[in-house]
């Protein structure tokens, strides 16, 4: 008799990148998770359209979980991390935030960055 086993979700990222609508959602991954990438964006930005799906294979490929915050909903929490422009990346390693880069930015480039930490 075969039995099912359920995969356990805290033991690896997340391939996709995962929709963060708090600040209590944000503290939870960044105190759970090795490192996380945060991506602070609004539908209305064009380079926040044009960097999504490199955050996507950022999350999919990297050891990184990736994290997206919509300014626009969550002004508290965009305010609270100092973010004046989008798109803005928040890099967290163990619990800690240790980068933040500002704009669009080559793909190999933040491949770099989230690998050094991974």
């Amino acid at each position: 008799m075969a039995t099912e086993t359920t995969p356990d979700t805290d033991a690896e990222p997340s391939d996709e990148p995962v929709a963060v609508s708090s600040a209590d959602e944000l503290d939870g991954l960044v105190e759970t998770e090795d490192v996380v990438l945060v991506d602070f964006y609004a539908d209305w930005c064009g380079p926040c359209t044009m960097l999504e799906p490199v955050v996507e294979r950022l999350a999919e490929e990297t050891g990184a979980t990736v994290a997206k915050v919509d300014v626009d909903v969550n002004q508290q929490l965009a305010s609270a991390y100092g973010v004046r422009g989008v798109p803005t990346l928040v890099l967290f390693a163990d619990g800690t935030q240790v980068e933040e880069v500002v704009g669009v930015q080559p793909e190999g480039q933040l491949r770099s960055l989230v690998d050094s930490y991974t």
